[in-house]
């Protein structure tokens, strides 16, 4: 696993090696990605939502392929520009793209 591989990504899919900060109730499937998170130092992270991704244990670093494998709607996002955020309501609603705010 790497933390970085220079963006935009070959044929604007995710690399296998590239790894992402992942909370662990998407990773083990108890709750859906509502949101994924491309910093602009080129950095990801996918969360549910809902949880509180800075409690302790919340997080995990994996392959973000192990996400795409839970969720294949993740991988529309790899053409995402670093600085940027994708949302949706639920797992059956389409991603939303936006500008990442400062905060996060």
């Amino acid at each position: 696993m790497v933390r970085f591989v220079p963006w935009p990504f070959r044929g604007n899919r995710f690399p296998p090696e590239l790894g992402a900060v992942v909370m662990r109730s998407v990773l083990e499937g108890r709750r859906p990605a509502l949101l994924v998170w491309h910093s602009e130092d080129n950095d990801w992270a996918v969360g549910d939502g809902i949880d509180d991704p800075n409690a302790p244990g919340a997080c995990v670093a994996t392959h973000l392929g192990h996400v795409v494998a839970l969720d294949p709607s993740i991988a529309e996002l790899a053409g995402m520009p670093p600085g940027t955020r994708a949302d949706r309501p639920s797992a059956a609603a389409p991603w939303t793209i936006s500008e990442a705010r400062d905060e996060e």
